[in-house]
């Protein structure tokens, strides 16, 4: 078995942030959840427009002018996804939402989906896509509980938008890297920017996921205590800060 990387990263105003593996993630989101809160759907919820603002700080200022497509899988990276696309498009944004089996989404993503049909955001399939050349593309096809080669119509997405020449942000990890090791089994995202959740993931390699960032997501800090985290709010009056690796 790979040796899990012993990582760190920092802040732009130097408070250290430590990675977490998938197996750590899975337990703070199951902390949050059954015990202390918040619930599923208020991080998911966090997460999208947490997204969402990246992608118009990233854009700047003629970002309701962009073009932005949403990639979104059937899982909670992709409720996050399109919970994005939901806040860009009522914000007066030009937004695709691409899901990649609609059909097999969980119920808090089919919810947010239910909610951005309200919205003047667009629904294409993957074969409308083409050779579409948006401003930005948002991955949000596959978070970290990934598990083996990435599979099925996620994978045309995934190689859709690495032949594009569009720039991706990726949410929490880019598409088809493992949040663990930061080894790629398959295709994957090249991303040049990865707004990861709550604490960065020590798969998060920079070569892969360009330039990184941290949103809140809402979790409190007794919840990472109590696997043995050392936490120290990261986010001061910000809800997404840029972090970058610490080097060993």
């Amino acid at each position: 078995m790979a040796t899990i990387p012993q990582i760190n990263f920092q802040t732009d105003t130097g408070v250290l942030v430590p990675a977490i593996t998938t197996a750590q993630m899975r337990e703070i989101d199951r902390i949050a959840m059954e015990e202390m809160g918040p619930n599923l759907y208020q991080m998911m919820e966090n997460a999208g427009r947490n997204l969402a603002q990246q992608a118009v700080s990233l854009l700047g200022r003629g970002w309701q002018r962009a073009s932005i497509v949403v990639l979104a899988g059937t899982g909670g990276n992709g409720g996050g996804g399109i919970c994005a696309a939901r806040h860009l498009a009522n914000h007066g944004a030009r937004v695709s939402l691409v899901i990649a089996s609609p059909e097999r989404l969980t119920e808090t993503a089919a919810w947010q989906l239910r909610v951005f049909k309200s919205t003047s955001g667009e629904m294409k399939s993957w074969r409308e896509l083409g050779d579409a050349s948006p401003d930005l593309i948002i991955d949000a096809l596959l978070g970290y509980s990934l598990k083996g080669l990435p599979r099925g119509r996620a994978v045309d997405l995934m190689q859709w938008a690495n032949h594009s020449p569009a720039p991706v942000l990726s949410l929490d990890v880019p598409s088809g890297v493992d949040a663990t090791y930061g080894t790629a089994l398959g295709e994957a995202i090249q991303a040049n920017w990865t707004l990861t959740l709550a604490l960065p993931k020590t798969g998060l390699v920079p070569e892969k996921t360009g330039e990184v960032f941290l949103a809140d997501i809402g979790i409190p800090g007794k919840v990472f205590h109590r696997i043995a985290i050392h936490y120290q709010s990261p986010f001061d009056h910000r809800y997404r800060v840029p972090i970058r690796l610490l080097t060993p």
